[in-house]
């Protein structure tokens, strides 16, 4: 088949697709023919040039690429693209639900020898850890749960969120992440069993380590890196398209009977 013509007609909704592993998603899915809706939030600054990147790509391959700067973890904001994007495609037209969401916070649970004011600043809340939690774990099931009620998802439809190493053991200032991806793995192995009736297939990719703009973030970052080449058997880390090739394969006819799954996408880094 000719690949410009696998996906034509059908849709992608990628929450958070600026840059990183959503945007290689982008770059690769629109490559194969698929309509991709953009969601993300950026200053109006940065938006001008993501938004000519995005009208490039769609020019190159003959798609759609629609980008909507709006807060996808605010309720409004997702009731009013879901009333936008249906009344541009119809139903059952997206294919692929991919959750690549990166919003958290990146403190310590606490200081040592702190004083009050640095500990109200730095140490991580309850409320940072429930906002991590629904920003980067159980957004996902009431984006899939809007979608499915306006009867947008494709019979054969896909769902695809993103864990990490992180969430099984330590990294620095890395524990409402760390919480939010466990949560993930668990709301996932449900989403699997309970959508299925719905023709709707929900995994999890685990990257390897990746110098994305958030994982920079990460206190400790540049050692994780380089840890992470020396454990890699192929003597790298992991780039984004690397996760997208597989966010791609998983869309495919022949990806029909993976559900449920944890896929490392990592070149082997997770067996050292």
């Amino acid at each position: 088949m000719d690949k410009n013509l696998q996906f034509r007609g059908l849709w992608a909704v990628i929450l958070g697709g600026s840059s990183g592993f959503g945007f290689a998603s982008v770059e690769k899915l629109a490559a194969h023919g698929m309509n991709i809706a953009v969601l993300y939030r950026e200053p109006s600054a940065a938006e001008k040039p993501l938004k000519k990147r995005f009208e490039d790509i769609a020019t190159e391959n003959s798609t759609e690429i629609l980008g909507y700067n709006i807060n996808a973890l605010d309720i409004d904001g997702r009731m009013e693209f879901i009333k936008t994007f249906s009344g541009k495609t119809g139903r059952h037209k997206v294919k692929l639900l991919l959750h690549s969401i990166a919003r958290g916070n990146l403190k310590p649970l606490t200081i040592k020898d702190g004083d009050e004011i640095d500990k109200t600043y730095n140490e991580l809340s309850i409320e940072d850890i429930q906002f991590t939690s629904y920003a980067m774990s159980n957004s996902l099931l009431d984006w899939a749960r809007a979608l499915l009620a306006a009867e947008l998802f494709h019979e054969d439809g896909r769902i695809i969120g993103l864990t990490s190493e992180g969430a099984h053991r330590y990294w620095e200032g890395y524990a409402a992440v760390s919480i939010a991806k466990a949560s993930l793995e668990s709301l996932a192995k449900y989403m699997a069993v309970e959508f299925s009736a719905y023709g709707l297939k929900t995994n999890l990719i685990q990257a390897g380590i990746t110098e994305t703009t958030s994982f920079k973030l990460i206190p400790g970052s540049d050692k994780l890196i380089k840890a992470g080449i020396k454990r890699n058997p192929l003597g790298r880390i992991t780039k984004p398209e690397d996760v997208a090739n597989v966010i791609y394969l998983l869309c495919t006819d022949e990806a029909f009977w993976i559900n449920g799954s944890l896929i490392h996408v990592d070149g082997g880094e997770h067996c050292r």
